[in-house]
């Protein structure tokens, strides 16, 4: 995968980016963070999930679907909103074929 596309697909999605080095940098949205390296293993991130909780799935998926990330890089999917027991998400598999989880959790007691 390419790295280049990779940051360029984050910063689409709304992200912030901190370049950490020249192969290494931090990706930063509100009050969550992660690290991407220019480093690609196929077998890992296709088995990799990540799960962010937003306020309303619909909404989130209605935004993923205004971005058109799907229209400006290959091999993206964005998933409806789905009804689970325990809430709703969608999701979305990024570049390197990492699944995104946009989930809404039901109100717990």
């Amino acid at each position: 995968m390419n790295f280049k596309i990779s940051q360029s697909f984050y910063k689409d999605l709304g992200f912030e980016e901190r370049r950490i080095s020249e192969k290494m940098s931090l990706f930063i949205k509100d009050e969550i963070s992660f690290y991407l390296q220019d480093y690609y293993a196929k077998e890992w991130l296709e088995n990799t999930m990540v799960l962010l909780e937003v306020e309303s799935a619909a909404h989130f998926y209605q935004h993923l679907q205004e971005l058109e990330l799907d229209k400006k890089y290959e091999n993206i999917k964005v998933i409806p909103v789905q009804q689970n027991d325990w809430g709703n998400e969608c999701m979305l598999i990024d570049p390197s074929g990492v699944l995104w989880h946009f989930a809404e959790f039901k109100n717990q007691i």
